[in-house]
């Protein structure tokens, strides 16, 4: 893809309870320490981390279990937890960090991981882990409407079992920026009003966000009680990010090679057990219309370099394809001609019901030739932004519309062929 911006009630513990900890000796981490997820598909999941004395450190697999793995998804203002994992599932450490925490004992109602109990604290760096540490996917709350794909539409959260909108009031793009590194997108790419993207229904739950877009959800930024509101569905908040995931060297953005973007940098999909619930969840996160065909080997080309997922198995239902489960990033035993692919219809016609509340979606295809000087990049990630933008504002369209910049084989978006070839992007 071509869009980029640089952007980015406390439980008591009943008496029994402490009793127990002093009789068993264990010892609890102090309030002053944090905790993070890293290496996941979004805000929500990914390896566990806690701070302390201001270093990260890691916590051991050792009884890990969905009593301590709630209590870390209630903390970052997640949903309950989905699965535990070992953190391998997330790939190689980005980073090399501390042990913690060998083994924490929580019993589900605490607050924090900081307030549960634990077997030993003092192991700094004592690799006693052997590599598995603890890992946590957990549910989202935050999800987006009628956007182009997955990564842009009306932002709505569930609360008390039911779903509903944000209202616009002083909504920007620190408050997107949450939304987008929650539901597990890009950078931000704009921060929309007024109901860009149709008005919601029945519950609005939050008004006057205020992120300092840090935060690791949206409900854990300022805004005022639930359901305290002067708003109606008019001004519903809206977002579009970065997307993660893009499809190479196919004669349009409907298809082509399927690439994902972890930690920075772009990789294949092993071709091991894809299947059309896969190609289901890929073309619906690139904003097309059903799968045409399944592909796999090198049918849109062999590439050398990082393969991110193998045993890809969604149930087709899943927003993201980072979300669907498989081996852990970076771990296959595949070749570098063994990439999933897949041809989805190029447009999606309508959205909803027939004759009420439909949009139509139409693709443009068009044709730009860049004249620089010779110090000049075009491939730019700022330069490409402001194009974006400039030609957003030239196309005067009503109603939501993105802009795609198409992928040339090589991974970059203009090629230096002034003769000949002419890169074509894709409105829709």
């Amino acid at each position: 893809m071509g869009h980029f911006k640089s952007f980015f009630s406390a439980a008591v513990l009943c008496t029994t309870w402490l009793i127990l900890l002093q009789v068993l000796g264990n010892s609890t981490l102090g309030k002053a320490a944090s905790v993070r997820l890293v290496d996941g598909s979004s805000s929500c999941s990914g390896r566990v981390q806690v701070l302390r004395s201001g270093i990260w450190g890691t916590v051991c697999n050792k009884g890990w279990d969905l009593l301590d793995a709630n209590v870390v998804c209630r903390e970052l203002g997640c949903g309950e937890a989905k699965e535990v994992k070992i953190a391998t599932y997330f790939g190689p450490s980005s980073e090399q960090v501390w042990i913690w925490i060998n083994e924490a004992k929580c019993v589900g109602i605490e607050s924090s991981l900081t307030e549960c109990a634990v077997s030993s604290l003092d192991i700094w760096g004592q690799n006693v882990c052997h590599d598995l540490y603890a890992g946590v996917i957990c549910q989202l709350r935050t999800r987006l409407v009628s956007g182009f794909n997955s990564c842009s539409g009306r932002v709505e959260f569930l609360y008390n079992g039911q779903w509903g909108t944000v209202c616009d009031d002083y909504w920007g793009l620190s408050d997107a920026a949450v939304v987008c590194r929650e539901m597990g997108c890009g950078n931000v790419i704009k921060a929309k009003s007024k109901a860009y993207f149709g008005q919601g229904s029945g519950q609005i739950w939050m008004d006057d966000v205020n992120c300092t877009g840090t935060e690791h959800a949206l409900s854990k930024c300022e805004f005022q009680p639930w359901g305290v509101h002067n708003c109606d569905h008019s001004e519903d908040a809206g977002v579009i990010c970065q997307s993660l995931l893009r499809l190479v060297n196919g004669n349009d953005t409907c298809s082509g090679r399927v690439e994902v973007l972890h930690n920075g940098k772009w990789g294949t999909v092993c071709d091991d057990d894809w299947d059309a619930a896969d190609a289901a969840v890929v073309c619906r996160e690139m904003g097309c219309g059903d799968i045409k065909e399944l592909t796999n080997g090198s049918f849109f080309g062999a590439t050398s370099g990082q393969i991110w997922m193998d045993n890809v198995n969604c149930t087709g239902e899943e927003v993201a394809l980072s979300t669907c489960a498989f081996q852990g990033w970076g771990t296959h035993d595949c070749g570098l001609s063994e990439h999933a692919g897949v041809i989805c219809s190029p447009f999606t016609t309508t959205y909803g019901d027939l004759g009420q509340d439909s949009h139509s979606r139409m693709k443009v295809l068009l044709r730009i030739e860049v004249k620089t000087d010779s110090n000049f990049n075009p491939n730019d990630p700022g330069t490409m932004s402001k194009l974006l933008e400039e030609m957003g504002k030239k196309l005067q369209i009503s109603g939501p519309f993105s802009i795609t910049l198409k992928t040339q084989p090589d991974g970059k978006v203009f090629q230096n062929v002034s003769q000949k070839k002419k890169v074509p992007i894709t409105c829709n």
